[in-house]
């Protein structure tokens, strides 16, 4: 529904009316914005300081602030974001490029390190050239998660965006133009998969990062590797939240695992996918989170009461459906939800699986909507062993009232972020990424920053 072999095209997922279109690159496009790149690198980025990247970062921040719903409204629109919620992101896409603003610098200063020279060291030097491909469900945080690292690192920036979320790109590109970059330093690609692998194979093209589905993953991570190029991918996610029975304050998990399995509609990699219960509170818990997700209004995303929106498109409506129905008929307890809703809009109910077993559909693959999966365990060792008992390591949760316990099992659990007694999330100070098909490399933090450098070591003499 948003994707032809001419334009991009949004369909807004309450009103299925068109949002917007734009016509896609051509082949020749293509290569012209990358030779553009190229030029506004070679010619004007790369001889910026460090504190000139991080005056204009700063005013993209302050004009995405002082117009929130100018750049909020085309997330609700395109993919059904609840208004809030898509105020809330572009204000974290803000805190993303001051971070890097305030502490990009520090990040890349040299390192010095002893050895037999009379001076060595490690310095970080942009690559030039690089390009992000995007998803639809966070259209600002994701953008800026690339953008602002590789930005202030001294790399150009090409975005392909999502097809089916347009004007968010349109938008973006357009907060780097009113914020006072150079021309071409940031720049919108609109093209198919096919001319994808063109541009990732330019020799002007020196880095490439992902974030979608393990699938599209594997297939842009296979192209870079043949060109050997830096990528960064941060894919899909089915991540346990593990609920011990010591767990002190029950009520509080509840709310938090909630709001981890609801953000977004549910379409979030990182939400809490599949809720890993100890037997001695297990019914009580799934009260707890019963009588929580039944209060969830479903609704108009433009109204400030929604809690969940929209599904971003009907075809992800029917995928869920059809996982649900199959887990049901597995044996899996349908405690709430799971009924169609019939009407306008692309709308899938809140819904609570219990007794869910490690085979069934539902928790081997990714639910990307509100749907709660509840898992029972014997004890801790069982918790962990069914944790680990999927093909992702995006994220994951451990909740006790043991601390010093968690952090052991924190090292147990084969993901690339893990959080003890709150919810899992990207944050701009900390690196995030995932471990086995959920990912490679690091996003955020002064990991994140390095990822589009040339780590380079200085070795002057003479020997000592």
């Amino acid at each position: 529904m948003g994707y032809s072999s001419t334009h991009f095209k949004s369909i807004n997922p309450y009103t299925e009316e068109t949002v917007y279109e734009v016509p896609m690159h051509t082949k020749e496009e293509a290569r012209e914005i990358i030779e553009k790149a190229q030029k506004a690198y070679v010619e004007e980025w790369i001889n910026t300081t460090f504190e000139q990247r991080a005056k204009l970062l700063k005013a993209v921040a302050n004009e995405m602030k002082e117009n929130l719903d100018y750049y909020a409204l085309p997330m609700t629109e395109e993919m059904g974001k609840p208004i809030n919620e898509a105020r809330g992101e572009v204000n974290k896409a803000a805190w993303a490029a001051e971070h890097y603003a305030d502490f990009g610098e520090d990040y890349l200063k040299p390192e010095y390190l002893e050895s037999d020279a009379t001076e060595s060291y490690v310095q970080y030097i942009s690559l030039g050239v690089t390009v992000g491909v995007l998803p639809w469900n966070a259209p600002f945080w994701l953008a800026f998660r690339y953008l602002s690292p590789a930005l202030m690192s001294g790399n150009t920036c090409i975005m392909k965006h999502d097809s089916h979320t347009p004007l968010c790109a349109i938008r973006i590109v357009e907060a780097f133009e009113k914020a006072g970059f150079p021309t071409n330093v940031v720049q919108n690609l609109m093209v198919g998969h096919k001319i994808l692998e063109d541009v990732i194979r330019h020799p002007n093209v020196m880095g490439v990062s992902l974030t979608g589905s393990s699938k599209a993953g594997a297939a842009v991570g296979a192209i870079a590797g043949g060109e050997i190029k830096p990528v960064v991918l941060e894919l899909g996610g089915s991540d346990p939240a593990i609920i011990l029975a010591d767990t002190k304050d029950l009520e509080h998990a509840a709310d938090v695992v909630v709001l981890s399995r609801y953000i977004n509609a549910g379409q979030s990699c990182i939400a809490a996918k599949r809720i890993i219960v100890e037997e001695p509170i297990y019914e009580k818990f799934i009260q707890l989170l019963k009588e929580r997700f039944e209060k969830l209004k479903l609704g108009d995303p433009k109204d400030e009461s929604t809690t969940i929106g929209p599904i971003a498109r009907r075809e992800l409506v029917e995928e869920m459906h059809e996982q649900v129905d199959k887990s049901v008929d597995a044996g899996a307890r349908l405690v709430l939800g799971g009924e169609r809703i019939e009407g306008k809009g692309f709308f899938f109910p809140v819904t609570v699986l219990a007794d869910v077993e490690p085979g069934m559909v539902v928790s081997c693959q990714e639910t990307f909507g509100p749907i709660a999966s509840i898992i029972k365990v014997k004890d801790v060792e069982e918790a962990i062993k069914i944790a680990n008992a999927t093909d992702y390591g995006l994220g994951g949760s451990i909740w006790t009232g043991d601390v010093e316990k968690a952090k052991k099992l924190a090292g147990r659990i084969v993901t690339g972020q893990v959080s003890i007694n709150g919810i899992v999330k990207s944050d701009p100070r900390l690196p995030s990424g995932g471990a086995k098909k959920s990912g490679l490399g690091k996003e955020l933090g002064p990991h994140g920053i390095r990822m589009f450098v040339n780590t380079q070591q200085v070795w002057v003499g003479p020997v000592k």
